[in-house]
């Protein structure tokens, strides 16, 4: 929380007076005690995040490989390439186990 100057518009810093902690002005003599707890919270609202894959339907026509699962063993899984940095970057490989029971997904 930001407070301001009403004489010269400057942001008020907290210090420890010789009685109680208050607000100061370092430019203009301005001083303003604190007398109660001052506490402001404000929560952004956070935005909707894009599924970059392009969500479940994107797994529906792609290829398997012989890569085997990180967490089950299985040993294919499904495979798409999609560009997600700059043109010069390579591509970034995700994949998906075959495995119904386990659909782990990891990236290379």
């Amino acid at each position: 929380m930001l407070l301001f100057c009403p004489a010269c518009g400057n942001v008020l810093v907290a210090e420890e007076g010789s009685r109680c902690h208050r607000f100061a002005c370092t430019t203009c003599p301005y001083v303003r005690n604190v007398t109660r707890k001052v506490t402001s919270r404000k929560y952004p609202r956070l935005k909707e995040v894009d599924d970059v894959l392009g969500g479940a339907a994107a797994w529906e026509n792609v290829d398997s490989t012989a890569e085997p699962c990180p967490k089950c063993e299985h040993p294919r899984a499904y495979f798409m390439q999609i560009q997600t940095r700059s043109a010069d970057e390579p591509m970034t490989t995700f994949y998906k186990c075959c495995n119904p029971q386990c659909g782990h997904r990891w990236r290379d």
